[in-house]
This record gives C-alpha cells, structure tokens and sequence, in this order.
C-alpha cells in the first residue's frame, strides 16, 4: 500500500523475507571477502618456496608475513571513518582495485625489501574491504538472519584462502611462486569494474545521511517493489547519540567496554587465525616432515573447515544467546588446537584435526565480525566494525613473530600448539566481558535517528 507516512526502513527490511536484491548484495560481499582471503592466504603458501628460493631465514621471513597485516591494520582503522562519511560503496570499490593492483606489483619485486614494501600497500587496500562488506551486507540483512548472513559472506574469505591452498599445491611447483601473486592481482583487478556498476549503497546510510529521497527510493523499490511512492519520505529508528560522530559513538561511556572487548577477543582471535594462516605449512613441513604439497593441503583443510564453522556459528548465534556461543566455540577450539600438535605422524588424522580448528577459530572470528555489525548503529557501524578489524591486526602482526620466535627457540610441533591453548582461552574471557556489558547499550543497537526527507514533487 503506498502512503506518505515516513517509513522506517529497519522495520520495512526486518518485515520482509530476503529478496534476490539482499541475496545479489550478500553474494558481492561474499565475492569482495573471498578475494581478500586468497590474497591475505598468498604469501603464507608461497613462503615455503620462497624461504627456499631467495635464502631467507625464519626471521627474513616474519617481515614479509606481517607487513600486509601491518597494511591491513591501517587500511581498516582509516577505511571505517571514511565509509560512515562518504560511503560504503566508493570505499569498497577503491580498496578492491588497490590490493589487486599492489598484489601483481608484488610478483615482480627484485628483493625482500621491495617485496616488503608492496606487501604493506597491499594491506591497505586489503583491510579496508572485509570490514566494510560485512557492513553492507548487515545493513540490507533483517535482524532475525543478521549474523548468519554476515558469516555467509565471511565464508567467501576462508574459501578464498582453501582455493589459494590447493592452487598453490599445484601451481607452484608447475609456474613458481610468482604465478599465485599474479593471479592474486588480475582477479580483483577483473571484479572492480562489476562492483562500481553493480554494486549497491547502504540503504540505511543514506537514510542516515539524509541523501536525496528518488535515490533512496530507487533501493528501496529494489527491496520492497510497490511499498512506496513519490511523495513517501523514509526514517530510521530514534537513537541518543543521532548527532553525535562515529568516532565518539565508538569511544562513548556506553559503548566503551564493549569496544575495548570486542578489540581484545579479536585480536586473540587473529592472532590463532593468521598464526595458522601464516605458519601452519611450514610448521608441517620442518616439524612434521612432510613435503611442501602435502603442506599446502593440510593447511587448505585448516581453511576449509572456516565456512562450515562460520555458517554453523551464524546460525546458532540467531537462535540462542550470542555471547554464550561464542565463548563455548573458543573454548572448544582450544581443545582441538592441544590435538592437533599430538597427530604428526598421521597425516589423515593431522587433515582432520586441522579441518576441526578451522572449523572454531574461523567461525569464532567470523562471528565476531557478525557482532561488530549488530553492536553499533548505523552511524558508527563502519567505523566500529572497521576499528575491531584494524585493531584485531595487531594480533595477527604479532603471530608473524611468534611463529618465527617460537620456531627460533627449538620448539616441537607438540609445544607449539600447547601454547597456543592460552589465546583461545582469553579470547572466551574477552566475550564473556563483552556479554556481562551488553544489556547496558542493548537500546542504542537499533539504529540511528534520522528525520524523513521530502522531495518537492
């Protein structure tokens, strides 16, 4: 029915069933996040061959690992404030184009010192795109799927990075190492064009920023064809912070502990993550034994298990108490992380067990991302969402250099990964925190206030 009354375009979204349109903007964040996980995954896969090609020792190689997390960390904590102000669309689409471009550059550097450098750039554009598609795509989810659309679209990344493994498997020995850098520069390079074109703005941040009613209504039609008309006007719900900036909504006495909570279990959380990530293959290569394919694998099985554990954590999460399912998931992780360092000489087994620690600590991680997204309103979901990723990459720095320290000091497979218990416990403390703080802002997760606009028709 059309009507002039302001609609209010939380509840138009929550109201309705997920159409093609919402499905079309989860698969382009899907796409986006994807092709941020092949090329974060690259350099851990290459690093085998290359450590052997150019010399390098393990700590040669801890700055090449960590430079794009380096990158990443500020690409996300600049992105955020710059997608809650101009969009999340143009910063989308500029991040795509950048860590492609960085990505092929990479496979023609002449020493580790270039090849740090552009790793760095590469990490820029890199962390400025996961943050900001999960953002998009929770801004068109209704509440009562949010989370598990959110981990749809973050399977894309551990899927990217499993399909970087069994490349990799195959291509380095075939082509070299060079030849999964230039692959992870031509794709995103292909796809920047389809996501200027095609992709949508966030509805609600237009609202937000009261943009011009026929663009606004021109989505809304692709949403929810019929329910308006010229002369509708649309809003959002009330919030007490509406005027303030999203910086300070971040680091506002509401949402403060919280904020500081999310900042620590995800930066635990990234750093198994990207320890895994980054170090798994040459952990089994020196430490197990076995040969730099049979690496590549169990290491792409590690990657695997991440969208059966993000998609099962999202769904679980929309039903029961999202803090509780979080927590039991990191605590299970550990368990299986103490396992997997006791099942070297099995190499079934060792697939298996890997398959099962992606499984939690991937969706554990992913499901961060899917509370990032609820947490903030519209306003700061970008910057909150965006500071959490930026600051989690610390996390992920350091796991370059405990990987080479730990290593460095002699240590078995079997204490590596016993050590590794400790983080995955924190991290269940961090949303244990997080959940005791949550009813105090449970009011301010609807949204932001917007007044409705009215075109002159």
């Amino acid at each position: 029915m059309l009507t002039t009354q302001p609609i209010d375009i939380h509840a138009l979204i929550n109201s309705r069933p997920i159409g093609a349109f919402q499905k079309w903007v989860v698969f382009l964040g899907f796409l986006i996040i994807g092709l941020d996980g092949f090329d974060v995954a690259i350099m851990g896969f290459i690093a085998p061959q290359l450590k052997m090609d150019w010399g390098l020792s393990h700590q040669q190689l801890g700055p090449v690992l960590s430079a794009a997390l380096i990158g990443l960390a500020a690409g996300a904590l600049v992105a955020g404030p710059l997608a809650d102000r101009y969009g999340r669309k143009i910063v989308l689409v500029s991040s795509v184009s950048m860590f492609g471009l960085w990505t092929l550059a990479t496979a023609f550097s002449p020493d580790i010192s270039t090849m740090v450098i552009l790793r760095f750039l590469t990490g820029l554009g890199l962390g400025a795109a996961m943050p900001n598609a999960s953002t998009l795509v929770s801004e068109y989810a209704p509440q009562r799927s949010r989370s598990f659309l959110i981990t749809v679209a973050f399977c894309g990344f551990s899927l990217g990075a499993a399909g970087g493994g069994f490349l990799s498997a195959w291509m380095i020995p075939a082509f070299g190492w060079k030849s999964m850098l230039i692959l992870g520069g031509i794709l995103p390079l292909l796809v920047a064009p389809l996501l200027y074109f095609k992709l949508p703005e966030s509805v609600t941040f237009l609202v937000a920023k009261r943009a011009p009613n026929p663009r606004i209504r021109a989505i809304v039609e692709k949403l929810a064809p019929g329910v308006s008309d010229a002369q509708s006007t649309f809003c959002l719900p009330a919030h007490p912070l509406m005027r303030a900036s999203a910086m300070h909504i971040v680091l506002s006495p509401s949402y403060r502990f919280g904020t500081l909570m999310l900042w620590s279990g995800y930066v635990l959380a990234l750093f198994l993550v990207y320890l895994f990530s980054g170090w798994l293959p040459t952990l089994v290569k020196d430490g197990g034994g076995y040969s730099v394919a049979d690496a590549a694998i169990v290491t792409a099985m590690f990657q695997i298990g991440g969208p059966a554990g993000a998609l099962c954590v999202g769904w679980v999460m929309d039903r029961w108490n999202k803090y509780r399912v979080l927590m039991a998931v990191f605590v299970l992780s550990g368990g299986v992380i103490y396992a997997i360092g006791q099942a070297t000489g099995h190499f079934l087994l060792l697939c298996l067990i890997a398959w099962l620690v992606g499984f939690g600590l991937n969706g554990a991680s992913v499901g961060m991302n899917a509370l990032a997204a609820t947490f903030y309103p519209t306003q700061a979901r970008a910057t909150g969402a965006s500071w959490m990723s930026g600051i989690g990459r610390f996390g992920a720095i350091l796991s370059a250099f405990a990987g080479a320290q730990m290593l460095s000091w002699g240590w078995t497979f079997a204490q590596v990964f016993a050590a590794l218990v400790v983080p995955s416990a924190l991290a269940a403390l961090a949303i244990y925190g997080l959940g005791r703080s949550a009813g105090a802002v449970s009011s301010d997760r609807q949204g932001v206030s917007a007044p409705p606009r009215r075109t002159n028709a």
